[in-house]
């Protein structure tokens, strides 16, 4: 179910500003990771918070809202490199020679 259209407005202008810091740290990486831990933090503050303490106590209810949640892309996951991934990716650019940019 869509947020209503003036509580959009106000999620739509949080997420322009924390888009609009991301472009300004471009090319600082510590301070993009940072970034992202606190987005990530905030993640679980809102689904162990207020999420969770919302969640139906009906077991009809909450089977419902877990059909409407597939149904409508899932749950809201924000994925994390690992970071041996991280680390083997670039043992395997350095590999490849000097001078070789960063594999994406």
């Amino acid at each position: 179910m869509p947020l209503p259209d003036d509580q959009q407005q106000r999620l739509d202008a949080l997420l322009n500003q924390a888009a609009d810091l991301a472009a300004e740290l471009s090319g600082q990486p510590e301070q993009l990771l940072d970034l992202l831990r606190q987005v990530e933090q905030l993640h679980r503050t809102i689904q162990d918070g207020p999420f969770r303490s919302s969640l139906p106590a009906d077991r009809n209810h909450l089977f419902s809202l877990l059909r409407r949640m597939e149904q409508s892309g899932g749950w809201p996951y924000i994925p994390r490199l690992q970071l041996r991934t991280f680390m083997d990716l670039l043992q395997r650019d350095a590999d490849d020679g000097p001078d070789q940019p960063l594999a994406a």
